[in-house]
């Protein structure tokens, strides 16, 4: 039986390395594969669908949502930045692209109204109980003074029966 030489170690050796360094580069474009479609979702996540409109279009299954996903895509494979893509968006759509409204001008109504409608619903509240509190009629002191004899004879005769 032949013994292996010392070079056909070293070629194993090297076959080896040349195959966990060539699958660690194949990982890696995979990791940035993986990156891209983590940004895509994040970005599609708070951009409205026109088709569908109460869903984004990451959770829409609409064409259109899905050619928006590609755009996405495409853009940030070159290089543009998440706000940039949804200046994009937002340029195309207006206001009506974006999951949820800017917080400037008119829309300050729409994330402080519910807070305002709690404390003013709150305060009338408030009011109307302390008014039925107010009105409520105090019982009589009679009823709190104690049995007299013939009332609770009445009394024991009407539990024995």
């Amino acid at each position: 039986m032949r013994r292996p030489s010392f070079q056909c170690g070293i070629a194993w050796c090297g076959a080896a390395i040349l195959i966990l360094v060539l699958s660690s580069v194949a990982g890696s474009s995979t990791v940035d594969e993986s990156d891209l479609d983590v940004q895509t979702r994040e970005i599609a996540k708070t951009l409205r669908c026109t088709v569908c409109q109460t869903e984004s279009i990451w959770e829409s299954g609409a064409p259109l949502a899905a050619q928006m996903r590609q755009v996405i895509r495409e853009r940030l494979s070159q290089g543009q930045s998440p706000d940039e893509i949804r200046a994009y968006f937002y340029s195309r759509y207006g206001d009506y692209i974006l999951m949820q409204p800017p917080r400037r001008g008119v829309h300050w109504i729409i994330w402080t109204g519910p807070f305002a409608a709690l404390v003013i619903g709150g305060f009338f509240l408030y009011r109307t109980l302390r008014r039925w509190v107010i009105q409520t009629p105090t019982p009589p002191s009679d009823l709190s003074e104690p049995l007299d004899d013939s009332s609770r004879k009445r009394l024991d005769r009407e539990l024995q029966s």
